[in-house]
């Protein structure tokens, strides 16, 4: 059932009494921590054969010693253009396309199976793209049946998608749940329709609330809705009326992303004309909104860009300190393995990271010549899988245990970080976090700006001035 909700002026201060101040003080570029090192830091030289070793070593080491495993499948096709989108798709209103690139992910899954094995029992599946709903029902469940085939996906598991309202029918919600998806994420954005034709995406909000109204009534565990704010033509009154429809929507969880506007290196941005775009001070201004909405209406804050209604399973996670992070963004999983599968998807498999070609043509040029289609990687060092437990730390628990990384590692976490926990002490005395004998704990505040504090520990950006590439943090 829909729930009203009063939204809060655009005056309001976020919770927690995050000024803008703080905020303006915070927005940089950042990573976004999906993994450590990040994916700019994969090197070509890194092969094929190096992930080949990496499943063999999976395999080798057996189904009780390994880690959990969880699956990625990248659908990179799209009817449409949204000219905000960064992510790698390929626009076409062919859909023969989506047979033949079905074809190559069966070789694909052929190759993996030579070297990691069947039947593993997987417990996260995640489709994204592009757009996932771009397949046919018929094509989706040949999709399913092929990883069903070759893996074994456990009864409790999150198995979900991304879906796009416009490619979606009451009936495809059924289609959806028949073939076992119990998540789905909605690409909403904005539901003003001066946004949506400034970005070409025009779906009306009566269409949404319909799909999710039905969505809820067939029993789907969890509906995230994914919002933009920082788009062209968004204002403070215009984004308070969608944040009123999306607390009236009552998804379970909101995944709220900032607009990063890089039109040299995403062609699409580049059809956004720049004095469209609300003013650095306004965009600040549309978080504090909608971090007050959310609270306003009982969503807890998950970290980053994510809430949650205090019963979904995210919210649970958080509460209990068994939140994860994958390239995918939060997880109630434990720590996985993750086979990618796709053009350019990216997947990690014991000390390693792999992401496959990014064009088509290679991807499927790669699986013509019988090779798993990784062009790119990294083995990671000592150092680097020290950072990762601290970041990941930081990430998902918003504190780290000095002894648990001294034992699990064989370090004196104060000497090791003698330099970063100096730089903290900024952090330390603006609220954000507290430092004792025994670790670090992420204040209330500092949730708000974890990316922040966990960049401390980031020894590539540290050593970089070339940040721009990434997103900025607010």
């Amino acid at each position: 059932m829909l729930m009203t909700s009063s939204i809060a002026p655009p005056t309001a201060k976020p919770p927690e009494a995050i000024s803008q101040d703080l905020l303006r003080r915070f927005d940089v570029p950042g990573p976004r921590y999906t993994s450590y090192p990040t994916a700019d830091r994969f090197v070509e030289a890194f092969s094929d054969q190096d992930y080949i070793q990496a499943l063999e070593q999976r395999r080798n080491a057996g189904a009780g010693n390994a880690l959990p495993l969880s699956l990625y499948v990248h659908i990179p096709f799209c009817e449409s253009l949204c000219y905000y989108c960064a992510c790698n798709k390929v626009i076409t209103k062919h859909h023969s396309k989506g047979a033949e690139y079905l074809n190559y992910l069966a070789k694909e899954i052929d190759l993996h199976t030579v070297h990691v094995g069947r039947g593993h029992v997987v417990s996260q599946l995640h489709l994204g793209g592009g757009s996932p709903t771009f397949l046919s029902d018929g094509e989706l469940s040949e999709l399913m049946a092929m990883l069903r085939r070759n893996f074994t996906l456990a009864p409790g598991g999150e198995y979900s998608i991304e879906i796009d309202p416009r490619t979606v029918t009451e009936h495809r919600l059924g289609v959806l749940a028949e073939l076992g998806f119990n998540r789905l994420s909605f690409g909403i954005q904005d539901f003003d329709p001066a946004v949506q034709k400034a970005v070409h995406r025009i779906q009306p909000a009566d269409q949404v609330f319909n799909l999710v109204a039905v969505a809820n009534a067939k029993g789907f565990e969890s509906i995230n809705a994914d919002l933009i704010y920082g788009l062209p033509k968004q204002t403070s009154e215009s984004f308070a009326r969608t944040l009123e429809q999306i607390v009236r929507l009552r998804p379970d969880r909101i995944a709220l992303y900032g607009y990063a506007h890089l039109p040299e290196r995403f062609k699409p941005q580049r059809r956004i004309a720049v004095e469209d775009l609300p003013h650095p001070s306004v965009k600040l201004g549309l978080l504090s909104q909608a971090l007050a909405a959310f609270q306003g209406a009982g969503y807890v804050y998950v970290g980053m860009d994510h809430f949650a209604l205090p019963g979904d399973a995210l919210a649970v996670a958080k509460r209990q300190g068994r939140l994860h992070r994958n390239f995918q963004g939060y997880s109630t999983q434990p720590d996985c393995d993750l086979i990618a599968l796709g053009v350019s998807s990216i997947g990690r498999v014991g000390a390693t990271y792999s992401q496959n070609a990014k064009t088509l043509e290679d991807y499927y040029d790669l699986l013509d010549q019988g090779r798993l289609p990784v062009v790119r990687g990294l083995a990671l060092s000592r150092d680097d899988l020290v950072r990762r437990a601290v970041i990941m730390a930081i990430m998902c628990q918003g504190e780290i245990d000095f002894e648990s990384i001294n034992l699990a590692f064989l370090i004196d976490f104060k000497t090791y970080f003698k330099a970063e926990i100096e730089s903290l002490s900024e952090f330390i005395g603006m609220g954000l976090l507290d430092i004792n004998d025994n670790g670090i704990k992420v204040t209330p505040n500092g949730w708000y700006l974890i990316r922040a504090i966990a960049m401390v520990f980031d020894r590539y950006v540290q050593a970089d001035s070339k940040r721009a590439r990434f997103s900025r943090i607010i």
